[in-house]
Order: C-alpha cells, then sequence, then structure tokens
C-alpha cells in the first residue's frame, strides 16, 4: 500500500500544472470552426441569402438553423450534466498539488470563454452592423442573424456557465456548497447571456420601426448594457487570484523560486 501511494504521488507530481495542450485545444477548437463558419457565410451569404422565400434559403440556411438549435442543445446538456455529474464531492481533502492544478485548468476555461465572447459579441456583433447596413433584411433569420445570434451566442454562453460549473464544483474557494455562488462569477456569465434574450426585443423593434442599423440607436442599448457585464470579470479575477494565493506558500514555492528566500517570498 504504501508503495502503491507513493507511485500516485510520484505520478501527481510529473502530471504538469498547465496543460499546454489543452490551452491550445481550447483556442484552436474555436478558431478554426468560425473560420469555417464564416467561409460558408462568404460562400452562401451572397448566393443563397438575400431572398428568404427563394428554396436555396431554405436549404443553406434555415437548415443550418435548425441543425445548430439541435446541436446547442445537446453539448448543453451534456456538458453541463457531465461538469455536475462527476463533480468533486469531498473538496476538503483535495491535495494541495492537484487543487492548483485545477485552477489552471480553470484558466484555461475562463480562456476559452473570452475567446468565445469575442468571436459572438466582437467579430460577428461587427459584422451583422456591417450586413446589414448594405443588404435590407426581409426576415428576422437573415445568414449574419442565424450565424451571430443563434450560433455564435449560445456557444459562449455554453462555454461560460461550463467553466463557472467547473469552479464551483472542482475549487475549495469556489466551493458552492459552503460559500455560495461567486457574484463576480454571476454577472460575468449571466450579464452576457443575457444578451440572447434582448434579441427579441431587437428583432421586435426591427420589425415594427424601420430603422438605420446604427449601433448607437436606442434600441441597442440593451446590448452594450449587459455586454458591459463582461467587464465583472476583473472582479472574478482578483479571486482566482485569491484562490492561487491561498495555495502557494513555502512547500509549492520553494521548489521552483531561486534566487531569494522561499518564505519571504511566500509572503
Amino acid at each position: 500500500m504504501a508503495a502503491t501511494t507513493q507511485a500516485v504521488s510520484a505520478a501527481e507530481r510529473e502530471t504538469p500544472l498547465l496543460d499546454k495542450k489543452w490551452l491550445a485545444f481550447a483556442l484552436g477548437i474555436y478558431t478554426v470552426f468560425y473560420a469555417w463558419v464564416r467561409w460558408y457565410e462568404g460562400v452562401y451569404g451572397w448566393s443563397a441569402g438575400l431572398d428568404s422565400f427563394a428554396p436555396e434559403f431554405e436549404k443553406y440556411w434555415m437548415n443550418f438553423l435548425y441543425t445548430e438549435i439541435v446541436l446547442e442543445v445537446v453539448t448543453a446538456s451534456v456538458l453541463w450534466g457531465y461538469l455536475w455529474k462527476s463533480r468533486d464531492r469531498n473538496l476538503d481533502a483535495l491535495a494541495p498539488r492537484e487543487e492548483l492544478r485545477r485552477n489552471f485548468t480553470h484558466l484555461i476555461w475562463l480562456v476559452a470563454y473570452a475567446w468565445a465572447i469575442y468571436w459572438g459579441a466582437s467579430y460577428f456583433t461587427e459584422q451583422d452592423g456591417t450586413w446589414h447596413q448594405t443588404i435590407v433584411r426581409d426576415t428576422d433569420f437573415t445568414p449574419s442573424h442565424i450565424i451571430e445570434f443563434y450560433l455564435s451566442y449560445p456557444i459562449y454562453i455554453i462555454t461560460g456557465f461550463a467553466a463557472m460549473i467547473y469552479a464551483h464544483t472542482r475549487l475549495p474557494y469556489f466551493n458552492y456548497q459552503k460559500k455560495g455562488f461567486s457574484v463576480a462569477y454571476m454577472i460575468t456569465v449571466v450579464g452576457p447571456f443575457m444578451i440572447l434574450p434582448n434579441v427579441g426585443l431587437n428583432e421586435w423593434g426591427h420589425t415594427f420601426w424601420f430603422m438605420e442599423e446604427l449601433f448607437v440607436a436606442p434600441l441597442h442599448y440593451g446590448f452594450v448594457f449587459f455586454g458591459w457585464m463582461a467587464l465583472s470579470i476583473l472582479g472574478l479575477l482578483l479571486q482566482v487570484f485569491a484562490s492561487f494565493a491561498n495555495l502557494i506558500g513555502r512547500d509549492l514555492v520553494g521548489d521552483v523560486y531561486e534566487g531569494g528566500d522561499a518564505a519571504t517570498w511566500a509572503d
């Protein structure tokens, strides 16, 4: 038993704290997927996306919409369900090094969330304004909207809630059973999520008011208000740093810090 325990401890020490492969995968999967989406939009947006009553619009865009909605619901259910089902039910017994490794994994989740928000709330949102200043819409489900509202927004929502579930079920600092849910985390995730319900108001307004597609129009203030809530990531990062500070002490720092007193460095 002693030999087995030593072998497990050695394996834990050899496991890298930051898994760079997962970090590269998290950034790469969004980049490659959205590059393909942008290619699809460039090819079929002009050739099949200008007339919503044309048969090719149903083929290339409405089927795209139906497919993405089904895949998003399935992905959210499986991913969130797995993270919740596999949660750590005994966080008090978590070894310091494993907790530190999970903190780095949590940072990967946050990086993925930030990258997904960029694509949804910045790249495709800015593109949508350009599209509708160029093309007169004849439906709420334009090619730009099908990608922006119903693809890129749900993807960053799924990622954000997954990150929050991971933190609150695997990190003692965010332990929901003892500390409840982080307000900063809730604002960081729920705020941008509310952009999606605001789409309903946006589409209603554009249906009843013939407006030029200007981002400064009052109808778009909701997007700005909820988008700015992502700035609460600064408060969340303070909590993340505090979670690291609870772990980085003499035992962990002393092995890697050179050129000074480890005790002083930890303080």
